[in-house]
């Protein structure tokens, strides 16, 4: 599936929003869902989980990059992340970052402002790209 397809912006949002009920959130309160649609047409989804120790918590990003992961890999086309009254939020830049490495070309991004592209926000980027060795 090539990213110039037609990203179903509803079902990630209900995607992630169901996301967002399996959230571990007793410190902050504050649950987090987020889906994404991959290269092939699957969608995956993570939910935030707290920890006391507030350092280790794992962002929905970061959940979402797991189920990826386990669930075959490949790269992530589109994104919608939200929180517990199912306002679109905006990936922190640890998540930005994270998202990056996954992305595939043109990957986009359901943010408060509309729709935008991970290069739009996370211009500049560092990546996998920036470690392989000169010749």
């Amino acid at each position: 599936m090539d990213n110039t397809q037609q990203v179903d912006w509803a079902a990630l949002e209900a995607a992630a929003a169901a996301a967002m009920k399996n959230a571990y959130a007793p410190y902050s309160k504050f649950p987090v869902g987020a889906a994404a649609l991959t290269g092939d047409g699957r969608i995956v989804s993570g939910c935030n989980v707290e920890n006391a120790s507030y350092g280790l918590t794992l962002c929905a990003e970061c959940v979402l990059v797991g189920e990826l992961q386990m669930t075959g890999g490949g790269l992530l086309r589109a994104f919608y992340c939200v929180d517990g009254e199912g306002t679109v939020l905006m990936p922190c830049g640890r998540c930005r970052q994270l998202l990056y490495e996954f992305s595939a070309p043109g990957m986009q991004l359901m943010t408060s402002r509309g729709i935008k592209t991970m290069d739009q926000v996370l211009p500049d980027a560092f990546g996998p790209e920036h470690l392989e060795e000169t010749r």
